[in-house]
């Protein structure tokens, strides 16, 4: 049976505005550029329920030019730029259906890789861009042929982070292990953010060692999430932040519908209630330790 009508246009539909948040919080990762709205609407929307900062995050050479271009627009935006995981691979094997081709020269191959690489670093040194990501290593989408571009691009933004001083935006899928191997034989930057933070307690604790910054999304709020609430919960207070993803990765309970900058309460309530604080207490962690993270 199909579903009905109505239902598919629930599934469409913007979820309400949660209750605002008493004390202001950034949305440490979003992506304004795939949301259907403004940038001004968005902002205004986010502001009017306690979410005044946001991160705007660049996944491959054109959308980083516009996350830098929009930082530089407006002050409550701020920019990080990178070639995303499954971006590197794409560049290098010439895969036509990648996300994003500018900066690689036809046919692919590493000149091609590098020439994208080239305009990240070019992007940036510059002021209003205050990070570096997200980059890191997925192994759910790519397989083994584009394994070594990824780890080469990893390299690659991690030293373009350490020069400039910029904080790094590590995306990790799967790849848990080898995130922290390459972190470990590259020397991570001073600030490094693991982006919708998807490892176990353990990890946690590892990160934690590392002063590494775990940002939770709403997938803290999913039903078959408790590992990832059991690692919220030995992560330590100073080194976590929230995120949206957005548009992806809605919180319960609108999961599957699209995600916003203005959903971020909801989220942040479930991390306090998992934190065993109020969420004024959560928010003022998150406030500050978004600030120390990115640097602004």
């Amino acid at each position: 049976m199909s579903p009905s009508p109505a239902k598919n246009a629930d599934r469409n539909s913007a979820p309400p505005a949660p209750e605002p948040l008493r004390v202001p919080v950034a949305d440490s990762h979003t992506h304004l550029d795939m949301q259907d709205t403004t940038v001004e609407q968005a902002l205004a929307t986010a502001a009017s329920v306690g979410v005044t900062t946001l991160v705007q995050v660049g996944c491959d050479v054109k959308g980083s030019r516009w996350a830098a271009e929009t930082a530089a627009a407006h002050e409550n935006i701020h920019a990080t730029v990178a070639l995303h995981p499954n971006e590197a691979p794409r560049i290098v094997l010439g895969d036509p259906d990648g996300w994003s081709r500018q900066g690689a020269r036809p046919g692919g191959g590493d000149a091609a890789l590098d020439d994208a690489l080239s305009e990240i670093d070019r992007l940036a040194a510059l002021p209003h861009v205050l990070g570096v990501g997200e980059t890191g290593l997925d192994h759910f989408r790519t397989g083994e042929d584009g394994t070594a571009a990824q780890e080469r691009s990893f390299r690659a933004h991690i030293e373009i982070a350490k020069r400039y001083g910029k904080a790094l935006v590590i995306h990790d899928r799967d790849a848990h292990a080898d995130v922290l191997r390459v972190l470990a034989e590259e020397g991570a930057p001073e600030r490094t953010v693991f982006h919708c933070y998807s490892g176990d307690a353990e990890m946690a604790e590892v990160c934690a060692a590392n002063g590494y910054f775990m940002s939770f999304a709403g997938t803290v709020t999913f039903k078959n999430a408790q590992p990832l609430r059991d690692a919220l919960a030995v992560a330590p207070r100073e080194l976590v932040l929230v995120e949206t993803d957005a548009p992806f990765l809605t919180p319960a309970p609108y999961r599957g519908r699209p995600n916003a900058p203005y959903l971020i309460p909801i989220t942040v309530r479930a991390m306090a209630a998992v934190k065993g604080i109020d969420e004024d207490e959560m928010a003022t962690a998150i406030a500050a330790n978004t600030a120390r993270a990115f640097g602004y």
